[in-house]
């Protein structure tokens, strides 16, 4: 008998990927809902697809389609740093109030929910909170990676002072973590947090001054700005180290999840890949590396970069995590999760669809008029 999932939240970045990958590689009927079509307007027509536009949480066929679902996904998040500190309001009603109502409603029909939080959770690392002295002896070169590793089970989540606001996203979705936990332990509610550490792929955000107007994540960002000749910005210089994981990957963890209940249910697991872990310094070197290979004009590696303060570029109240490492031995262990993807090669695939989309030169001064809508 066909599993029937659930998916809040199916036409942004990671939904669209799981909802076309879950129609490719199952056979599972799915319902999705989202506010608008999105990224999944070639999927509508598909016989196992059933789509709801408009606010998942007050939609009128939610309540049925979750007593139907054997698992729920709940993906629907605001998560663009740029409002973190700016519209923290809309970022708490939409990443806890909301989610909130649908964990309850899953608690109450007996449904598994798997619920996705966010690497952010964590906050700041414990090292970067040590006095400086601290590091003296011995120097923090020589701390063993083992101490930076961000464990689900076991390391304290540390957010920033309350007048930043910048942790309204991070403060928001461990609330809701821990939400889930209590209808866990109170109404036996059967749940997966997953928390995403920096997955990439095609169709992650939109292009400012190409596709629309805002800023984005770092990759979009990052992206527009080689487009339209200009310097990539590096936030507080960009020494901050992150690592990236395909989302293609991330979307067959999920569905390996979704295949072995009985050691995944009531786990909190990590999704990323630490190989893949730079500063975002270097990332910037890498994509314009990639759009040197694929176009086979080196002079895009000459592409200027520019460093400029959190305060000027999000706004006052920003602050940031000097880095996120995640243990990811219990995905490995439970589910076989076993990231192969380099980032080299991730980028080189984000290249090759943006430069077939938009060709342009490194000497381009103006942003080019869109060839397609991705």
């Amino acid at each position: 008998m066909s599993k029937h999932i659930v998916i809040v939240g199916c036409s942004g970045f990671v939904g669209h990927h799981l909802t076309e990958a879950l129609l490719q590689h199952t056979h599972w009927l799915i319902t999705g809902f989202d506010l608008e079509v999105g990224k999944i307007s070639h999927l509508l027509q598909h016989p196992r697809l059933q789509f709801h536009s408009g606010d998942a949480y007050c939609h009128p066929e939610l309540d049925k389609a979750i007593e139907q679902a054997h698992v729920v996904i709940s993906l629907a998040a605001l998560c663009n740093p740029s409002l973190y500190n700016t519209e923290p309001l809309r970022v708490i009603e939409s990443n806890y109030f909301g989610p909130a109502r649908l964990v309850e409603k899953c608690a109450k029909l007996k449904k598994w929910l798997i619920q996705f939080s966010t690497s952010e959770v964590y906050g700041k690392t414990i090292l970067s909170q040590w006095p400086k002295a601290s590091f003296t002896q011995p120097p923090i070169a020589q701390i063993p990676e083992q101490s930076w590793l961000l464990n689900e089970d076991t390391t304290p989540l540390i957010m920033g002072p309350v007048q930043q606001q910048r942790w309204s996203y991070a403060s928001a979705k461990q609330l809701l973590e821990r939400t889930v936990l209590a209808y866990h332990l109170e109404q036996d509610l059967r749940y997966t947090l997953i928390r995403p550490f920096n997955f990439l792929g095609l169709g992650m955000d939109f292009l400012p001054g190409i596709e629309g107007e805002g800023l984005p994540r770092v990759l979009a960002n990052f992206t527009a700005n080689l487009l339209c000749g200009k310097p990539l910005s590096l936030v507080d210089g960009g020494k901050s180290k992150r690592t990236f994981l395909c989302v293609k990957e991330a979307t067959d963890a999920v569905i390996n999840i979704i295949q072995n209940p009985e050691t995944c249910q009531n786990q909190i697991f990590n999704l990323g890949n630490p190989k893949n872990e730079v500063t975002i310094e270097t990332f910037a070197g890498l994509i314009k590396k990639a759009f040197a290979q694929v176009s086979g004009d080196d002079e895009w590696n000459a592409h200027p970069v520019q460093s400029v303060s959190s305060a000027i570029f999000y706004g006052p109240g920003y602050e940031d995590s000097d880095r996120r490492l995640p243990d990811i031995s219990k995905a490995m262990l439970r589910f076989g999760f076993n990231p192969a993807r380099n980032l080299d090669s991730i980028l080189s695939e984000v290249a090759q669809y943006n430069l077939s989309l938009y060709p342009s030169s490194p000497n381009k001064s103006l942003c080019p008029s869109p060839l397609a809508i991705p």
